[in-house]
């Protein structure tokens, strides 16, 4: 990926977190990136395969960061405390149709991101258990794949609208 690909990409993310996916059209990157509709068509084909390449880019990102914590050596407690205020910061930063957005209008980005962050997700619980229990920190008989899936199955409800409705929170 080129530079000006990269920088088109990462602006395309910053506009679609704060103004949502199906409120912002191509006008509005090109616009925001002040070049012309054309030259963003030289990068990138359509909408569709900018949010398909914003999403990849953001799930690299993520595990870009998720990985620089879990190297910098901290304990299994504090390892997971420092991902979760990464995770918490991200949604924090994310404009309340975004979901919405993915799972209507773009179904093959939303797919990537499911799979990519939920596999991301389940891996790293995993290897925070596993680091855990070597440490003494966590109880040796913990289900491992229950509690990744349960820790995932958090991420799932504050995305499904249920237990926050965008009514109330946003």
């Amino acid at each position: 990926m080129s530079d000006r690909e990269r920088q088109i990409i990462d602006q395309a993310h910053k506009v679609f977190m704060r103004l949502g996916i199906r409120s912002v059209n191509m006008d509005d990157i090109a616009q925001h990136l002040r070049i012309s509709k054309k030259t963003l068509y030289q990068f990138v084909k359509d909408k569709q395969d900018l949010v398909q390449r914003v999403v990849k880019y953001n799930c690299e990102q993520h595990h870009a960061a998720i990985t620089g914590i879990c190297e910098r050596g901290l304990n299994a407690i504090d390892e997971q405390f420092e991902i979760a205020k990464f995770i918490a910061a991200k949604l924090g930063e994310m404009h309340p149709s975004i979901h919405f957005d993915l799972l209507k209008y773009h179904p093959e980005a939303w797919d990537l991101l499911e799979r990519t962050e939920k596999a991301e997700i389940y891996e790293c619980v995993a290897r925070n258990m596993e680091k855990g229990i070597a440490e003494g920190l966590y109880r040796d008989d913990l289900n491992i794949p229950v509690v990744a899936k349960i820790y995932m199955a958090r991420f799932d409800a504050v995305f499904d609208g249920e237990l926050f409705p965008e009514s109330e929170y946003n």
